[in-house]
């Protein structure tokens, strides 16, 4: 599957979230296929090939009461995801070969005498800028929802000290095998301490799993800091590589997404379709 496809698909499923939204997710297939303009047949064809499941299941992974589904059925403590190895000291996640995080004073300096290098890229959940430093991806946004001009206003501003160029081929490799998967993504976080806590804490939730802000408060230490928690979940520069839309709120409610609320859901449907494929 092409670039190009994945983000055609993206489309695809955006639209069909705004059907559900409107009309319910009780719509048969005939129905839902006939609301976005395709055949039954299409429909069946894209869905099956873009994420492994029927448009029927798939259209209850986008459902908004699959969030309360996600916390009773697969809800991680993130202590028990560290006792199994998935974060901890190596500050590992299953998709990154390495990261590494500026330091306090690089960070209070907000990118001065910083090169980040950018570039915009389709992806599974529609067009995605990436901006990356020499040594790993620092950036990572989906624009579907707001538009590139407020994406990249928005991402440029995280360090508006540093000299920002248009490069895509120079962090293409990481972008690619992020999408893919693969385990050779280098990552920079450029955050203020707290911040990096919480996104740490975010990188030790299982693909397909979800926690809660108030247990991501009690697992760096800060059990009374949720309100704090869910603005550094807010602001994490890498999206989908830092999981942030794994973090639900306690009710089982979806909470915010920077990058708009239907790509969470995209993202969580896509990930619960692929950990029961």
């Amino acid at each position: 599957m092409t670039d190009l496809d994945q983000t055609y698909h993206y489309n695809v499923i955006r639209r069909a979230i705004a059907v559900i939204d409107a009309r319910g997710d009780a719509l048969s297939l005939a129905d839902l296929s006939a609301e976005i303009g395709m055949s039954p047949a299409h429909f069946q064809r894209l869905f099956s090939q873009w994420v492994g499941v029927s448009p029927k299941r798939y259209q209850q992974y986008l459902a908004l009461g699959h969030a309360k589904a996600l916390l009773a059925e697969r809800f991680t403590t993130l202590q028990a995801a560290e006792a199994a190895g998935l974060s901890g000291a190596g500050r590992l996640h299953d998709l990154f070969l390495r990261w590494e995080a500026m330091s306090p004073g690089d960070f209070a300096r907000q990118g001065a005498d910083l090169t980040v290098h950018y570039g915009w890229f389709d992806s599974p959940f529609g067009t995605a800028l990436a901006m990356g430093t020499d040594r790993g991806l620092c950036g990572l946004a989906f624009a579907e929802e707001i538009g590139r001009d407020a994406t990249l206003a928005d991402m440029r501003a995280r360090w508006p000290r540093a000299v920002c160029t248009h490069a895509p081929e120079r962090i293409a490799p990481w972008v690619e095998a992020a999408f893919a998967g693969r385990g050779d993504v280098a990552v920079q976080l450029i955050g203020a301490p707290f911040q990096i806590k919480v996104w740490e804490a975010l990188m030790s939730i299982p693909s397909g799993h979800v926690t809660t802000y108030s247990k991501i408060a009690q697992a760096i230490g800060h059990p009374r800091a949720v309100r704090a928690v869910g603005t550094a979940v807010g602001r994490n520069p890498v999206s989908y590589l830092i999981p942030c839309h794994r973090a639900l709120r306690k009710s089982g409610g979806l909470g915010g997404y920077h990058w708009g609320l239907p790509v969470k859901r995209a993202i969580l449907a896509f990930e619960s379709a692929q950990a029961e494929g």
